[in-house]
């Protein structure tokens, strides 16, 4: 089933990227809600994604793709301007992974 099958389709013209407001925008104008109420609802997801992703949950959304944590152990690396050996901590990097069904989707159009 495509996206476009599912309601996921965005009309907002491709341009450089969306904002954060224009995700907002096209939310409330899709669902007929205010703009404070689709704020909520965007800001809740990013939330939710972010606070999952900070207990170490992996977030799958079927057709769309998932987020993941990658970690990156310590290393030695150097300052570009003086050369001095800096040592890098280690950190955690979200990732994400786009579903076969986005793949298909972008990769349909080209």
């Amino acid at each position: 089933m495509a996206m476009r099958e599912k309601g996921w389709e965005m009309t907002v013209p491709l341009k450089d990227g969306m904002t954060k407001a224009e995700l907002v925008e096209e939310v409330a104008r899709t669902t007929q809600l205010t703009k404070k109420h689709a704020e909520i609802i965007v800001n809740t997801v990013f939330d939710s994604i972010v606070d999952s992703l900070k207990d170490g949950e992996k977030i799958e959304l079927r057709g769309f793709g998932s987020f993941r944590i990658r970690h990156r152990g310590a290393r030695t690396g150097r300052n570009p301007k003086t050369g001095d050996k800096v040592k890098v901590p280690p950190k955690r990097i979200p990732y994400f992974k786009p579903g076969k069904e986005l793949r298909e989707l972008l990769n349909d159009e080209c």
